[in-house]
């Protein structure tokens, strides 16, 4: 693939990736006043419940194009589903009764878009299979940009909930469209009954097993929170918990973006036996993801109690930032460690990792049911702080050492000493702001964080001129360009 592609591929998914953020950021409080704690909890709720259709996908989404008459039947499948558990969404859940029919309907309006979304989605898997990922970046980036302008203008003139889901469900359905239009363009792929298989369902039960055990237990991990709650405390209770977890997503979303780089390049190293440049990649892959987590779990813990009244409000600080503290310390372990699990996929050996994730995960539910009832929305997060914590301090580590041959304590001191080295002032710093003066505002919030960040800022531009970001103790350094050599080979590989 041409230089030119690799950046409109990996640009197009930097701004797409931030666009969404800062959409997320600006339209979830404005949600949030305009709908009720009630009603938002609803809306968490029910897309967190139709996320687990995303099971149906069953880790084959890099072959959807010999798939597309089976995720038809699955979209019906999941459709049926929706008509089953919309009945009885009363029973599985604490709503009040005033709220009953609008989360009928919501369930069926948002479980239908997710069927219908097994089909149409096969366009995306083709671009991205054709290595054209500005396209479905573009897509989603108009989409998102869509969404808020017409949820801003719905909610300003007095719409709820029903017309708020109609126009987050009905874009990205309108989306995949466009993505049709554009592969039936620039490629000849014919579509009709004649094209259905009837084996492909057997070929399906047998396809990337360990792929689908990993969806399970990251479903369960990071899904299952909002649904205990919903049935053992009540729906409001669950905007609550969201606020504190949904700031923590978008830290994760950022370091992922970073992270999934490694999987082609550890793949390539793999396949040419080349573990030395595989340590290399361990190490400064993970202090890669450790540069962009530190700061950021630093505001949260320091400025936290800040950034949360200025987004949503200071009624929610109090129950909302427990959350956050109890989530955030065992979140920054695994995201420090994000390339850890890249490498895994990369060098498919990824068979005790999908075991322990679904076991943590399990855990996960079982904490969370247990400690909720005395401690609330605390006590669900605790549920699932407690098994991810000793899953990213315990496993992890130690098994991508012992499988590439390097001692643990190396591991932790060549990945994490700079990144913690750097963060130390802007820890400093951000105590003494917060002791100068108690952010309320954005505006506030924001310069405490840019002043914050200059000495922050000048550690890394340093640590990166003087190329200790990729130096890898006695080894060989792990330069830039031979990060972009690798990316740039693995790509003209899969073409």
């Amino acid at each position: 693939m041409r230089r030119g592609e690799i950046i409109k591929n990996v640009g197009s998914s930097w701004i797409s990736l931030g666009i969404n953020i800062l959409v997320g950021i600006f339209l979830s409080p404005f949600i949030l006043h305009h709908l009720g704690d009630t009603a938002f909890g609803i809306w968490v709720l029910i897309f967190s419940v139709t996320g687990y259709y995303g099971l149906f996908d069953l880790g084959i989404r890099s072959s959807v194009i010999r798939y597309v008459s089976t995720y038809t039947a699955i979209g019906a499948v999941a459709m049926t589903l929706t008509l089953v558990a919309s009945a009885f969404v009363d029973r599985l859940f604490r709503i009040p009764p005033e709220f009953l029919a609008t989360a009928r309907w919501l369930f069926l309006m948002v479980g239908a878009a997710v069927a219908l979304g097994f089909p149409t989605g096969v366009f995306g898997g083709i671009l991205e299979g054709s290595q054209r990922f500005y396209y479905v970046n573009l897509t989603n980036l108009v989409s998102t940009l869509l969404r808020a302008g017409l949820i801003v203008l719905a909610l300003t003139h007095g719409y709820g909930l029903l017309t708020v889901a109609f126009i987050t469900v009905s874009l990205p359905l309108l989306g995949s469209l466009v993505r049709a239009a554009i592969v039936g363009r620039i490629l000849p792929i014919g579509f009709g009954w004649r094209y259905v298989d009837r084996s492909a369902f057997r070929e399906i039960a047998n396809y990337s097993a360990l792929s689908f055990i990993l969806m399970i237990a990251y479903k369960l991990r990071f899904k299952t929170d909002e649904i205990v709650i919903g049935t053992f405390l009540s729906v409001t209770a669950i905007t609550y918990f969201s606020i504190g977890d949904r700031l923590l997503d978008y830290a994760a979303e950022v370091v992922s973006s970073l992270a999934q780089i490694f999987v082609p390049m550890s793949g390539q190293s793999d396949a040419k036996g080349d573990m030395d440049r595989l340590r290399k990649i361990l190490v400064a892959g993970n202090r890669a993801c450790a540069l962009i987590i530190f700061p950021m779990t630093a505001v949260l813990v320091i400025l936290g109690k800040s950034v949360i009244e200025a987004w949503v409000g200071a009624r929610y600080v109090s129950a909302s930032y427990p959350v956050l503290v109890v989530l955030v310390i065992p979140i920054t372990f695994s995201l420090a460690q994000a390339a850890s699990p890249r490498i895994l996929y990369g060098m498919a050996r990824h068979q005790g990792l999908a075991w322990v994730t679904l076991m943590e995960s399990i855990a996960n539910l079982i904490l969370s049911i247990i400690l909720i009832g005395p401690f609330g929305i605390v006590g669900d997060a605790a549920g699932t702080a407690i098994p991810l914590l000793c899953t990213t301090l315990y496993f992890m580590p130690r098994h991508l050492c012992r499988l590439l041959g390097v001692r643990v304590r190396t591991f932790l001191r060549e990945a994490y000493t700079l990144p913690l080295l750097l963060v130390v002032p802007l820890v400093a710093v951000l105590l003494w702001m917060r002791h100068w003066f108690h952010a309320h505002t954005y505006l506030q919030v924001g310069l405490q964080v840019v002043i914050s960040m200059v000495p922050y800022g000048l550690g890394l531009a340093w640590a990166v001129w003087s190329k200790r970001v990729f130096q890898v103790g006695e080894l060989s350094p792990l330069e830039m360009d031979e990060v972009a050599t690798a990316l740039i080979e693995t790509y003209q590989e899969e073409q």
